[in-house]
């Protein structure tokens, strides 16, 4: 496990207070504190300590968060210190204006003491911290036999600075971050959330994501259109009041489609690409570049075995360069190689081609995903100790984790 960072922080607020609680927060965690309650003081001081990060209040008299945001944006000595503004003013125009005169993250009081430091580490660190939330597949199965790793179907996170969300797949799994992201009291949150398909167990629970009903949230929902039927169309039909009693037309977020196709996308400097897989219909695999660091989802998709006679060594080539290199490669593991002997054409793969593929690709971890619906926690253990030993037998430098619902990895 890699040794636990200390970071030297410079608070900027003319609420002593609030000085003082942060301060508690930040030391209790390990972390190096100053402070002062006078921003043209913490100016001067600030340019000959240069903190790792710079926490300041929007309003306050001399000088206010704009204000010093871009003072310290102007000095090339204090390049690689962040910005994080703690602020009482939750409007949309205050957090752009933070943003645009050189501010790296935001947070509206009163914080949040659980989540307070890890965001702003995060904002430090500037990664990608991603987290899964259902790791099934086909189906939610609650019980004694998934405590571990969790019942929940396909969905997983990526958290960058400044707040920016993106969500891959509502399957069931997206209830328990909707829960989390209230809990945490998250307000105008701005995500894309990534459909790799329209199977039921990978969009079904987006009628119980509770901030797509809260204004001032703003979301994207973006997938694949499936001929002339678009992503909006495929979403907002399993909420036409037949099938659920609540319509699309209850968003209270300001909610938006995109259809995509194999392409690249470029936002807010995270490049995101998408790769056509090997499943009934049409899904999308993704990858996400940042930071020079990568995250591959690739569900759901087969791997045919090179005695079947659809076997395509050129798609699996193909893949194997999409992935290239990964430093997360979350894929589809759904069978025992014996399970898999009776669910060929199903779309999905067995543990012993992903191991091969991971190695092939160059993976550097390989996050197995999408539990068949029979599995049990123990089922998934057997699943890790297969891939272990046949990626030693490869002499592979890839390593395998299993996920567990919650669990969070930095990348």
């Amino acid at each position: 496990m890699a040794k636990k960072r200390i970071y030297s922080f410079y608070i900027v607020d003319d609420d002593k207070d609030l000085v003082e609680f942060l301060t508690s927060l930040l030391e209790a965690a390990g972390h190096k504190v100053a402070s002062n309650t006078s921003s043209p003081e913490a100016l001067k001081d600030i340019v000959e300590s240069k903190p790792d990060c710079v926490i300041a209040d929007m309003m306050m008299p001399e000088l206010d968060g704009t204000d010093l945001c871009q003072r310290l944006r102007e000095n090339p000595a204090l390049e690689k210190t962040k910005i994080v503004v703690v602020s009482a003013k939750a409007y949309e125009f205050d957090r752009k204006q933070a943003f645009k005169f050189g501010a790296d993250g935001y947070m509206v009081k009163p914080v949040n003491v659980e989540t307070f430091v890890t965001r702003v580490v995060r904002t430090i660190e500037d990664r990608m911290e991603m987290t899964f939330w259902g790791v099934h597949g086909t189906l939610p199965v609650p019980g004694p036999g998934t405590l571990r790793y969790g019942g929940n179907t396909s969905c997983v996170s990526l958290e960058f600075s400044k707040d920016r969300l993106f969500v891959f797949d509502a399957g069931s799994g997206i209830k328990v971050l909707s829960d989390r992201l209230m809990a945490q009291r998250r307000r105008n949150i701005e995500a894309k959330i990534f459909i790799s398909h329209p199977h039921w167990d990978h969009i079904n629970a987006i009628p119980f994501f509770t901030p797509l009903y809260i204004q001032g949230n703003e979301f994207e929902i973006c997938g694949a259109r499936h001929g002339d039927i678009t992503t909006r169309e495929l979403i907002s039909a399993q909420m036409d009041g037949v099938y659920f009693p609540i319509t699309v037309k209850e968003f209270g977020a300001r909610v938006y489609f995109k259809d995509l196709e194999e392409e690249e996308l470029d936002i807010d400097g995270i490049k995101v690409t998408t790769m056509l897989l090997n499943h009934p219909g049409k899904c999308l695999g993704y990858r996400v570049d940042y930071k020079g660091k990568s995250f591959c989802y690739i569900t759901d998709n087969e791997f045919y075995l090179e005695d079947n006679e659809f076997y395509n060594p050129f798609y699996v080539k193909n893949l194997a360069k999409f992935v290239e290199g990964t430093d997360a490669l979350i894929t589809d593991c759904t069978y025992t190689d014996d399970e898999y002997r009776t669910k060929v054409g199903w779309g999905h793969s067995c543990i012993s081609k992903v191991v091969e593929f991971a190695d092939l690709a160059e993976a550097k971890t390989l996050y197995l995903f999408h539990h068949d619906p029979e599995h049990s926690d123990d089922d998934i253990d057997a699943k890790v100790k297969t891939a272990r030993k046949l990626l030693k037998q490869h002499k592979s430098k890839t390593k395998v984790v299993a996920p567990a619902e919650g669990q969070m990895f930095n990348i």
